[in-house]
């Protein structure tokens, strides 16, 4: 014997769907803007969603089933940063300074990254040179 599906389940759904075709990848990183210069920009974008659904089941007279129900959702969408890639450099530019610490934090990862390198880089070079002098 085949179980039936609920109603508040094809709500549901209906709703997770409509979300889906809503908020993709290309909404929280957008679509490359490429320079005349090569440098390419790609926006960065917060995403915050919710969404409810409920129903209920009502007593009834006869053999008919019945049932109410509703669902919704909301979706925000707030770009937070830029990320500029320019030959093999890349920087993040946030829009907002952000108060939380993490976050600043992670936004200063891309420089301290080119910052090593750049150290990296220039000790076999520096080597190189005092080893030419004796």
């Amino acid at each position: 014997m085949a179980e039936r599906e609920h109603p508040i389940q094809g709500l549901m759904d209906v709703t997770l769907e409509k979300i889906k075709k809503m908020v993709d990848s290309n909404t929280i990183i957008g679509n490359p803007i490429n320079m005349a210069d090569g440098t390419m920009i790609l926006p960065i974008s917060k995403v915050t969603f919710g969404f409810a659904s409920g129903g209920s089941d009502f007593p009834s007279k006869s053999n008919k089933e019945l049932f109410g129900g509703g669902g919704g959702a909301g979706v925000s969408i707030s770009p937070i940063a830029f990320l500029v890639v320019h030959g093999s450099n890349v920087r993040m530019i946030q829009l907002a300074d952000t108060s939380n610490s993490v976050d600043r934090a992670i936004g200063m990862v891309p420089e301290m990254v080119d910052k090593i390198a750049d150290l990296f880089k220039k000790e076999p070079k520096e080597q190189n040179d005092s080893a030419g002098e004796t």
